[in-house]
């Protein structure tokens, strides 16, 4: 079993930075996939991005290519999401989320333990 707790969340303008953080304890952080996930109110909860635990190989939903950059710590069992360039439409909660595979998923369905989520608000 493996326990995620999101944090870094928080209310900005729109164009700042912000990171996110999710702590793992419990199983083996280095062997599981890790990705990151956003719901948005009244929406499905969105693949934002997602990183390897094989080659550390990322992918990413096109709207967050080239502001969003995902990244994991195996030694600090964390990971890692710095948003850049933020928008009015990245208002959401974000989740983190793990699964035991060597492939990467975007649907939600695919990843098996989720944290708590942290909300991130853009607004003027």
């Amino acid at each position: 079993q493996v326990q995620l707790v999101e944090s870094g969340g928080g209310l900005v303008q729109p164009g700042v930075s912000l990171r996110l953080s999710c702590a793992a304890s419990g199983g083996t952080f280095g062997t599981y996939a890790m990705g990151w996930f956003r719901q948005a109110p009244g929406k499905g909860r969105e693949f934002v991005s997602a990183i390897s635990w094989v080659d550390n190989s990322t992918i990413y939903t096109d709207s967050v290519k080239g502001r969003f950059t995902i990244s994991r710590d195996n030694s600090r069992k964390t990971l890692y999401l710095q948003m850049n360039s933020l928008k009015f439409e990245d208002t959401a909660v974000y989740y983190c989320a793990a699964v035991y595979s060597v492939l990467l998923r975007t649907t939600p369905d695919r990843w098996d333990f989720w944290g708590q989520g942290t909300q991130v608000t853009v607004s003027s």
